[in-house]
């Protein structure tokens, strides 16, 4: 009976393993200090992993990660005070050996994520510091990251910088708007007055104008020209030749949002009929597709396995519940058992979208309709 009262408490004390792939994650990409290290990529440490770390402590009621990983990133990402800065969004090895912010833009995903599990931290655990960080963290999306769109309307790009070419055209990315955090701060007191309510009915349209065939795409142009697929801000501004646009990593996490959301969230049922072309694909595929034209054509069958997490939740939301098992079965066959994760190369991606669809296919967490966080131990 102790150790049950011991879990339940809201200061965060850890006296039970409630979800072992966390531990298993942690012991390979997070270090003691609390950053997290993209072994795939030169050992660099994005605002992305920091925040979704975060999200997954705050689920495993990790408090002593959580707080690591919040100073590291205040630290070493936010100039010391992310009460004055969002965190830069690249931070790594530079040309001269010396580690350092590689990128000081910020990125606005990340933001989201990490805004809202400091708010949620706080009241989770009681703790008023983090629930006024994660509300000023708010303020400043709110303020740098948010755009009035021609044609679209409130939409939060990327980032403050490089995501408006000109004056006509803006680049946005759907998979850095997850609707149930959209949600939570325009119901939550504290930043319900911000530009949140608009930009969850900006999604609608993004998913219904910028779709590709039926899949979501990576990258969306919107502006005086209307809404549609887009290549990539780099590839765009370097006016590579021979690109098109194309549905593929960013895109994957469109479906594992939509698919996480609780049912009631705003809009979700229509944007779940706006990106029917995955499910179709996969009536008749196990394997869904790495990467998708703006027609719906599949350019690389062989997604990986993270990709099979990702969709389970959205077949699940639309009662597909036979596809939604081969992704599943797929996601198990693919467990390391020495190293308890995923994957033949244990990809720092892929861990991450499992780690979101099980946690949520164990019911550790949920979202409810006004996106506060459920977690287990609470």
């Amino acid at each position: 009976m102790a150790l049950v009262l011991v879990t339940s408490l809201p200061g965060g004390c850890k006296a039970e393993n409630i979800w072992p792939l966390w531990d298993h994650y942690a012991t390979r990409f997070v270090d003691q200090q609390g950053r997290v290290i993209d072994r795939s990529g030169q050992d660099r440490t994005t605002s992305e992993g920091q925040a979704y770390a975060m999200f997954f402590a705050l689920v495993a009621n990790d408090r002593g990660r959580f707080d690591k990983l919040v100073k590291w990133t205040e630290d070493n990402m936010a100039g010391g005070d992310m009460t004055l800065r969002l965190p830069a969004w690249n931070w790594g090895k530079a040309p001269d050996g010396s580690w350092k912010v590689l990128d000081a833009n910020s990125a606005a995903d990340a933001d989201l994520w990490m805004a809202y599990s400091l708010m949620e931290a706080g009241r989770l655990w009681r703790d008023t510091r983090y629930e006024k960080m994660g509300t000023v963290m708010a303020s400043r999306i709110a303020q740098q990251e948010v755009a009035q769109v021609p044609n679209l309307g409130p939409m939060l790009l990327p980032g403050p910088q490089g995501f408006h070419p000109d004056a006509n055209t803006w680049l946005v990315n759907a998979s850095y708007l997850p609707p149930e955090l959209l949600e939570h701060f325009a119901r939550n007191p504290a930043t319900r007055g911000g530009p949140w309510s608009g930009i969850l009915k900006s999604l609608q349209m993004l998913l219904a104008k910028g779709s590709g065939g039926g899949f979501a795409m990576d990258w969306v142009a919107a502006g005086n020209a209307g809404v549609h697929p887009s290549v990539s801000p780099a590839q765009l501004a370097q006016q590579t030749k021979g690109v098109s646009p194309v549905g593929s990593y960013d895109a994957i996490r469109v479906y594992l949002w939509l698919g996480i959301a609780d049912e009631g969230t705003p809009g979700r049922a229509t944007m779940l009929a706006s990106l029917p072309g995955m499910a179709t694909y996969l009536k008749s595929n196990v394997t869904p597709p790495m990467q998708v034209d703006a027609a719906g054509k599949v350019l690389n069958p062989d997604g990986p396995t993270g990709f099979s997490a990702a969709v389970a939740p959205y077949l699940d939301a639309l009662g597909m519940k036979a596809v939604e098992k081969a992704q599943l079965d797929r996601l198990a066959a693919t467990r390391d058992p020495a190293t308890g994760l995923y994957g033949r190369s244990v990809e720092y991606y892929d861990q991450n979208l499992a780690l979101f669809e099980t946690g949520w296919a164990e019911k550790l967490y949920r979202f409810d309709r006004e996106g506060n966080l459920k977690v287990k131990w609470n």
